[in-house]
């Protein structure tokens, strides 16, 4: 009964260590399980951040890249570089711990399992084997017992026998024979059980102090194993971590250092240079006195005498007064610089042309004009839609005549790399080509050398071309800086560009202003000028297609047009609509070809026409 009770109790203490060292097991699946888990997380970061890093970088021939001269933005595009590396540093952490500690682990599990399968195997095999010794020495002992109560039981008889006078002689020495074979047998029963039980208890000491001992230390020390390899793992699970640290922080350094290098300075600069027009500031503007028009009243005869001074007389000189800009006419010239930015008139309270007086068509000019003036000149916008050689919204003429003088230099001379980058390339191509047919010439079996010729041909045209294209706008690059003396007017003519004479009429009021095609007209010396009588830009471009009608209007009441840009109109009078109001209180029309300009809108009523462009 002890036996079976300490038989039990081991069979417990496997079955505890069975347990046991499956959670271990489950342990170290579940740390491995982290692990990988930690990795997945490592990569999907990695591939979020090169993703980011990607999405902010600048796109290939697009505005962006030109945004990048400046040293915050390539700042920016630095920490953007970082940020990839950084990305890197992630993927190396989590290839790390994959082969370092996911794949190990993976294995060693397995091995673990086989380990400990083995271990359970061998103890309980001792234990099926001690239970077989003991049921041996069971069945041997029985076999004494029995053996003995059958010797005693025979002993007896013979006994019986032998003191019974009854009995023959035979039976009695039958019974003897019999009780001496059951003695026998008992004494074999008892030398088999003596020697079943040494050899148990030799067993069960072996078990007990030898098999099962060293089965448990086997355990425990594959149970150790694993502890120490999963601490193992966690050391390595910091040190891939540890072992990308330098070089993230060299990233982190970069992106510092780049940050340090960004110089507001510099970038103002470069804002600067990359808008500088080279436009003088606007001069004074003169003082204008209305007081002697007020003292004057509207009639008839003034109206029309000052009509008919209109064609004969232009407002700011005739003839003599010099070149304005190019490529429009004086008067419309004056009508564009001089457009009304005061607030309209109101409309009078009798239609009648005397009861309107030239005060409220001349109101005195306020602050609000010249700060609108100013406004202009910073801005700097080019006016393409006032430039009809353009037809509205057109490309821009070929010699950037449209810029401002620096912004135009910086154009000409970028065009004029870009030729001469276009000039090496063919120039390399035609040498290939060369080298090419040279070879032909000398190993005709390779090909045929007047295959190259038509080849060749073209690309010297094309240098050509490209060389007279080089020189054209490196005279219109030289021009711009000064380096080349006045040209001929028919030269003036195939650039497309006319220098403005200045007039002292012109000066005190449009002096360095925007022209209507967006360049601006300079003050030249005396010796570079070309006086050009203004009949000849009048004659030039009086074939030019005139801004279109877009309706018609009729005079509600007489307006004396005194303001530049402002135009005299009389009750009842029909005129064509070239402008509708843009919010400011005037109307731009048109009497004929050679008169147009401003008035009020509540002086007209408006017929717009549904079809015509811009109603």
């Amino acid at each position: 009964t002890r036996l079976n009770y300490f038989f039990d109790s081991l069979q417990d203490q496997f079955d505890n260590l069975e347990k046991h060292t499956q959670w271990g097991i489950d342990v170290l699946e579940k740390y491995i399980k982290f692990v990988k888990e930690r990795t997945e997380i490592e990569l999907s970061y990695a591939k979020q951040l090169r993703n980011l890093s990607k999405k902010y970088q600048p796109k290939k021939n697009s505005k962006e890249e030109e945004e990048y001269r400046y040293t915050s933005t390539r700042a920016f595009l630095a920490t953007l570089n970082e940020m990839n590396d950084y990305a890197g540093q992630h993927e190396v952490i989590s290839e790390n711990m994959t082969s370092l500690i996911t794949g190990e682990l993976t294995r060693y599990v397995q091995e673990l399992k086989q380990e400990r399968k083995s271990h359970f195997h061998d103890g309980r095999k001792a234990q099926q084997h001690i239970e077989t010794c003991w049921k041996q020495l069971e069945a041997s002992k029985r076999r004494f017992e029995r053996d003995c109560k059958e010797a005693d039981r025979a002993q007896q008889y013979f006994e019986k026998m032998d003191a019974d006078i009854n009995v023959t002689k035979a039976d009695v020495e039958k019974a003897r024979q019999q009780a001496q074979l059951r003695h026998q047998m008992a004494e074999d029963s008892k030398a088999e059980y003596s020697s079943t039980l040494q050899k148990f208890n030799s067993e069960q000491h072996d078990h007990y102090h030898t098999h099962i001992p060293n089965i448990f230390q086997k355990i425990q020390e594959m149970e150790e194993r694993r502890i120490v390899r999963m601490g193992e793992s966690m050391k390595t699970f910091a040190e891939v971590d540890r072992q990308v640290i330098p070089i993230i922080g060299k990233c982190l350094d970069e992106i510092t250092k780049a940050a340090e290098s960004i110089d507001h300075k510099n970038d103002s600069q470069l804002v600067i240079e990359a808008f500088k027009s080279g436009f003088e500031p606007p001069g004074d503007v003169d003082f204008e006195d209305f007081t002697q028009p007020m003292k004057r009243t509207v009639s008839e005869s003034s109206l029309s005498n000052s009509r008919g001074d209109g064609k004969s007389e232009p407002k700011f000189g005739g003839k003599s007064k010099g070149k304005l800009w190019p490529f429009i006419k004086k008067n419309k010239l004056m009508s564009l610089l001089t457009s009304p930015h005061q607030p309209p008139p109101p409309p009078p309270a009798s239609a009648s042309p005397s009861a309107v007086p030239n005060g409220p068509q001349s109101p005195k000019q306020q602050k609000e004009p010249l700060s609108h003036r100013f406004n202009e000149f910073m801005t700097s916008k080019p006016k393409i839609h006032c430039f009809r050689s353009l037809k509205r919204g057109g490309a821009g003429p070929e010699d950037f005549s449209n810029l401002p003088p620096e912004q135009r230099r910086k154009k000409l001379q970028q065009k004029v790399d870009e030729l001469n980058k276009d000039i090496q390339k063919e120039m390399d191509q035609r040498d290939a080509l060369t080298k090419m047919k040279d070879v032909y010439i000398k190993n005709p079996q390779m090909g045929d050398a007047a295959s190259v010729d038509h080849r060749l041909a073209e690309l010297g045209q094309n240098i050509e071309k490209l060389r007279l294209e080089v020189q054209k706008f490196e005279g219109w690059l030289a021009e711009v800086e000064g380096r080349l003396p006045a040209r001929t007017e028919q030269a003036r003519r195939q650039s497309g560009l006319y220098e403005a004479q200045n007039t002292s009429a012109v000066n005190s009021c449009a002096q360095d202003r925007e022209s209507p095609d967006g360049s601006y007209t300079e003050e030249q010396s005396q010796e570079t000028e070309m006086k050009v009588p203004a009949t000849d830009f009048d004659d030039e471009f009086d074939d030019e297609e005139p801004l279109p009608t877009i309706g018609t209007c009729k005079a509600l009441y007489t307006f004396e047009g005194q303001n530049e840009g402002t135009i005299s109109v009389a009750e009842g009078e029909m005129l064509y609509v070239i402008e509708e109001d843009k919010g400011d209180g005037w109307t731009r029309i048109r009497r004929n070809e050679d008169e147009e300009g401003y008035v009020p809108t509540s002086y007209v009523e408006v017929y717009l026409d549904k079809n015509a462009k811009g109603a």
